[in-house]
């Protein structure tokens, strides 16, 4: 995964203290590099003097075109002193990328009288601008370069333009069709690429079929790796050697699939016909490949596959999902809850050292091919994209693990604040008893995603939308008191 690119260009306007602005610029870039986020910047240096964004047309050319040639995937426009309101609009416009507004809290007036910078009158003008040329954006509380919402805000930005970026660029590899008696996932596949741009690529399980077979009957590295993968990890005594490089086979050929038609995730349908013709359960060569990064949704679901996409986007692409049904109520806590699938959780998050590799425990044939065992709980999101009637919402919920009864599959019993609340959410829709979850809190960078997504509303539960604004405009942070810059 590519890092996300960040257009930075920092504003100031001729009637306060150029001086002051640069001091600023250099600043807040300092101080935004510290965070740790995966991106490079890219900046205004060279086009001016500056490497500020100041009022003329032509310095806003140039940096439209800088910016578009480095394919940037977000602008921020820290406002250094009072700023320059149409160009701001100007560029955000241009480039239709996310946008975030901020500025660093004014000091004092001078002994004179004379104030450096008034920021946050600059900032009410280039919010009102950016409304006047239709830019959604993005803002952060008005405070010093050092206080925590600054930090919270500016990383909440960057997950969400990354959220933004990858589902504008979303291509799903759709192996078979969805079970026959699965109408749960029915999907509108145009209505998909019309409105949101998303592709998806069909390929029928003959096609899975006879790559695995010809990657199993071969001696290519990627196998060995494979191989050698699922003996490390697992407990396979309940399945043979033969079963094992099957699985890993069908992993490579997933795995190339997706590579070679640019797909960043895949909707696989994992019952029945694929065990009749390869006579393996798909659900560990799932849950490899979504530790990688290339999450697999079960039964075909193409809207499951776009929320795990969404999610993992949300946490940098630095933890897995994990794709589960929601099924039954915890026996004894009314607000707890079982998630659950067959056995295609990431091997990264089992609580056991060497978690078993089986037969499925359900259908018929009891082929091999699941990954079984609890996962660990914690704190986690659990989220699910979904549609209906030409209308599309994510679902956001916040969870935690708790201890519950065994149960086979792979599963985790959690504990939510209100299951009548969530289930009454779930039932009446437009959701479906699939969701994904990760062991991160990534409901305010899907929540603020969704100011880039036309067509797409968060739908949170817990917390609420208050409660996430309240958030993100650090109610529950101190600020500092000093009127330093540093």
């Amino acid at each position: 995964m590519k890092k996300l690119k960040l257009g930075y260009a920092p504003t100031r306007r001729f009637t306060f203290s150029a001086e002051d602005a640069f001091r600023y610029k250099v600043a807040i870039r300092k101080q935004i590099e510290s965070f740790g986020m995966n991106i490079d910047i890219v900046d205004l240096e060279g086009l001016n003097e500056e490497g500020l964004l100041y009022d003329d047309h032509i310095n806003a050319d140039l940096i439209i075109k800088r910016f578009k040639e480095e394919e940037v995937d977000a602008v921020f426009f820290p406002h250094c002193n009072f700023g320059t309101e149409d160009t701001v609009a100007r560029v955000g416009k241009a480039l239709g990328k996310p946008v975030l507004l901020w500025g660093p809290r004014d000091e004092a007036p001078l002994a004179d009288g004379m104030r450096l910078r008034d920021t946050q009158c600059g900032l009410f003008a280039s919010g009102k601008v950016l409304r006047r040329f239709n830019v959604p954006f993005t803002y952060i509380t008005n405070s010093r370069v050092t206080d925590p919402v600054f930090e919270r805000g500016f990383n909440n930005f960057i997950s969400a333009a990354n959220v933004v970026r990858q589902f504008n660029r979303l291509r799903i590899l759709q192996i078979g069709p969805r079970p026959a008696s699965f109408w749960t996932m029915i999907c509108n596949e145009g209505e998909l690429l019309e409105r949101f741009g998303i592709e998806i690529h069909p390929i029928t399980l003959v096609d899975i079929q006879l790559r695995s077979k010809k990657i199993a009957s071969g001696s290519s590295a990627e196998l060995s790796e494979a191989i050698d993968y699922i003996k490390e990890k697992l407990d396979y005594s309940e399945v043979t050697e033969d079963d094992v490089r099957r699985i890993a086979a069908l992993k490579v050929a997933m795995k190339s699939y997706a590579v070679e038609t640019g797909s960043t995730a895949i909707a696989i349908q994992c019952w029945s016909a694929l065990q009749e013709a390869m006579g393996i359960m798909p659900c560990l060569a799932n849950a490899i490949l979504t530790d990688e990064q290339i999450p697999v949704t079960c039964e075909t679901d193409i809207h499951g596959a776009i929320t795990s996409v969404m999610v993992q986007a949300a946490a940098m692409n630095e933890l897995p999902t994990f794709f589960a049904d929601i099924t039954v109520r915890h026996p004894e806590n009314d607000n707890g809850e079982l998630l659950f699938h067959c056995g295609n959780f990431p091997v990264s998050m089992s609580i056991e050292n060497k978690p078993k590799l089986r037969k499925h425990f359900l259908f018929d044939d009891h082929a091999p091919g699941t990954h079984e065992g609890e996962i660990k709980g914690g704190g986690m999101t659990i989220a699910r994209f979904d549609g209906d009637h030409g209308e599309y919402s994510i679902f956001l919920g916040k969870a935690k693990g708790i201890e519950g009864p065994y149960t086979r599959g792979s599963y985790v019993w959690v504990e939510v604040n209100d299951w009548p609340l969530w289930e009454e959410k779930l039932v009446k829709g437009p959701y479906v008893h699939h969701s994904v979850g990760i062991h991160a809190n990534v409901i305010p960078a899907l929540y603020e995603a969704c100011n880039y997504l036309p067509g797409v509303k968060a739908d949170p539960v817990d917390p609420t939308e208050q409660e996430i604004q309240r958030w993100l405009r650090g109610s529950d942070l101190t600020v500092t008191k000093s009127n330093i810059l540093v």
